[in-house]
């Protein structure tokens, strides 16, 4: 397992709340095992994905692929996770590693290693990221002898592990982007999410869009999705909780939900419950959110999102994700070519697998081999996020 910070000292736990909060895990577990949103990734004859499935998550607004990483995959995605760590900054602001190196994307301009104080949440009730986490989470106590902060997110994740390129790439993965995005899709950011065990921080209740609220054409799918890739697997104390259906209310009054709760604990919310190797699929405009991690239980998320293309073409975006800039026709092709990159690598670790064909960039295959030679390709590549 990932060497992540395990502590030999009393943990923390939600104080009084903690008997109401192990009671709504429970019940939270259980509705969301009741719902017809879960199985292996299915196709017809014709490669087309099971209709059932699109119904499913576009009714709940989120959907888990189960199985869909194996043992020898999620093998190599440990591998790099724990290298990630290793190479991190020592501490926050830090421009070296434990061992006195340079630090993981020192060189870069992007931002790419976010922290957390332990068991925080630090942008619920804030203006931070557009002000979209409006209401506060409970912040238990931090135990004794805790770091005073962990990682939380390294960003722009391609660049520093193949493993997390190779996933990118995956034919039956970018097959589903292609079902609900058209084949045209666009990508969006990529991540990699660490929850510590008794020390992760928590993430505000939110929905992700900011641009497209007001656009009359607003619908569902408007602001995207991510995949969730999970390398341990996620439950109600580790993982991300969504609201089912909450994608297809607009911009939600988050704040007077959380009200009118008398908590953090939104009553219609339910968690993802993954084994190792799925992969959840949740919409950006869902409500979503997730609780301080006080279990023993790591969560290391593979992260990745993609977008309709006339959801990003011609928008002027940015502040959250990358800086602000017009998403033009020059900016979707060149932030593509990690897609291509990233089927190209998969094809050599995977070469008994179907290669995806990615239809923007059909034919250009042979300028996108990824290797030695075109890794430095990828450097920042980050900058070029498509935030809406």
């Amino acid at each position: 397992m990932v060497n992540l910070p395990l502590l030999d000292v009393p943990v923390s736990d939600y104080g009084a709340d903690e008997d109401a909060m192990v009671a709504y895990r429970a019940d939270g577990e259980r509705r969301a095992l009741a719902l017809d949103n879960r199985g292996p990734i299915r196709f017809d004859e014709q490669g087309r994905l099971d209709p059932a499935i699109l119904d499913a998550y576009g009714r709940h607004g989120f959907y888990v692929f189960e199985g869909v990483l194996g043992a020898e995959e999620l093998a190599d995605i440990e591998r790099d996770v724990a290298e990630l760590l290793d190479r991190a900054p020592v501490t926050k602001g830090a421009e070296i590693d434990r061992h006195g190196r340079p630090a993981l994307g020192a060189d870069c301009t992007a931002r790419n290693v976010s922290w957390v104080r332990p068991l925080s949440d630090p942008l619920g009730g804030t203006s931070a990221s557009n002000g979209r986490h409006p209401a506060k989470m409970n912040e238990p106590v931090a135990p004794e002898g805790a770091p005073e902060f962990v990682v939380q997110l390294i960003l722009g994740s391609l660049q520093f592990s193949d493993a997390c390129l190779r996933v990118y790439g995956h034919p039956e993965l970018l097959a589903v982007a292609e079902a609900v995005n058209g084949a045209d899709f666009a990508p969006f950011n990529e991540a990699v999410w660490i929850k510590h065990p008794y020390l992760g921080g928590s993430v505000a209740w939110h929905q992700d869009g900011w641009t497209h609220w007001e656009d009359p054409e607003l619908d569902g799918d408007t602001h995207g999705f991510n995949f969730m890739a999970q390398l341990y697997g996620c439950n109600a104390a580790n993982g991300l909780w969504v609201v089912p259906g909450s994608h297809r209310i607009g911009k939600a009054d988050i704040k007077a939900m959380v009200d009118a709760a008398g908590s953090d604990r939104l009553p219609d919310a339910v968690p993802l419950v993954c084994g190792p190797g799925a992969v959840a699929i949740t919409n950006r405009q869902a409500i979503h959110g997730s609780f301080a991690n006080t279990s023993a239980e790591p969560r290391v998320t593979i992260n990745f999102g993609f977008h309709r293309r006339r959801s990003v073409l011609g928008v002027t975006s940015g502040g959250v994700h990358n800086p602000v800039s017009v998403y033009d026709e020059e900016r979707i092709r060149t932030r593509s070519a990690a897609i291509m990159y990233g089927i190209d690598a998969r094809a050599q670790r995977f070469p008994h697998e179907r290669r995806y064909v990615y239809q923007p960039l059909a034919g250009q295959e042979d300028a996108y081999r990824f290797g030695p030679a075109t890794r430095g390709a990828l450097k920042d590549y980050n900058l070029l996020d498509l935030g809406i």
